[in-house]
């Protein structure tokens, strides 16, 4: 472990100077292999090893729970009381302040900052406010042995920071892509602090406010295609048969416009959660399917 006290180069200086490295890290961070998955492994061990509550925010947290999208430190939610003794025991072991005085570090083998959110403050504009940042221990859930903000609380900060901070607007479409990607209902905004319980529904309902199809295509085909027995053909027609029924009582339906020339059938639902569930693409997704074949009127 390294103890030097000099600065590392940054993670961020290697990805805006190196654009090759940033392409192959850009690769490694989404199959979990990056140098921010390394530092934030190795910190939490440490803090494992220390018994310091925490819990892990911002994007790896998204990372964690299924949203997958870029980010390029650690964010970790600590009491005062655990960063005091943060930097007491990792400070000048492997970790160095960013600049003078800073509450944050750097890890020396990567260059990732490590950025701490303290117990007791408040998100965004950083002004008092009935969302505040919460004990760590009592809003962690673990995954892979390391501990993260469980959805509820990450959705909470994440809403009372991007309504409060002009420049944190990221955050609110942090919240829509947690909608999107967990299905997250209506009446899940029912458990989150009144004072951000508006914006949530205003963002779940602008996920609906212009209505998507999604469309599967059903080709006859491919009942037969590996089919070398009679039996094989009864399976997969009995297969075929159950899946339909599910797709119908859960709203889908059949496009009569569509499909009859090339063999196939429309399926189609303007319900995102149902198109998750059979495998349904948006319809602009689709190659040659134009408003007529999708029956758009």
């Amino acid at each position: 472990m390294s103890t030097s006290l000099q600065p590392p180069v940054s993670y961020e200086s290697k990805l805006a100077n190196d654009l090759r490295w940033a392409l192959s890290e850009g690769s490694r961070f989404f199959a979990g292999q990056s140098d921010v998955h390394a530092a934030l492994r190795k910190v939490t061990r440490q803090l494992d090893l220390l018994g310091i509550p925490y819990a892990v925010a911002g994007g790896m947290a998204l990372f964690a729970h299924g949203v997958r999208r870029f980010t390029d430190d650690v964010d970790i939610l600590v009491s005062g009381a655990g960063l005091k003794a943060i930097h007491e025991q990792l400070e000048g072991r492997g970790y160095v302040r960013p600049f003078p005085k800073s509450k944050n570090l750097r890890e020396t083998e990567h260059g990732v900052k490590i950025e701490f959110l303290v117990e007791g403050q408040f998100p965004g504009d950083g002004k008092p406010k009935s969302v505040s940042f919460p004990d760590p221990s009592q809003v962690a859930v673990q995954r892979d042995g390391i501990r993260y903000l469980n959805i509820e609380t990450l959705i909470e900060l994440k809403l009372a920071s991007g309504m409060t901070s002009p420049d944190r607007l990221k955050d609110l479409a942090d919240v829509q892509a947690l909608i999107q990607t967990l299905g997250l209902s209506e009446e899940f905004g029912n458990a989150l602090n009144e004072f951000v319980q508006p914006k949530y529904l205003e963002l779940w309902q602008g996920l609906r406010a212009v209505p998507k199809r999604f469309v599967r295509l059903w080709r006859n085909k491919s009942l037969t295609l590996d089919a070398t027995t009679i039996d094989d053909i009864t399976a997969n027609l009995r297969a075929a048969a159950e899946l339909l029924e599910q797709m119908r009582v859960a709203g889908v339906r059949l496009e009569p416009a569509g499909g009859a020339d090339d063999d196939y059938a429309m399926l189609v639902t303007d319900d995102p959660d149902v198109a998750k569930r059979f495998d349904m693409q948006e319809k602009s997704e689709y190659w040659g399917l134009d408003e007529q074949d999708a029956g758009v009127e």
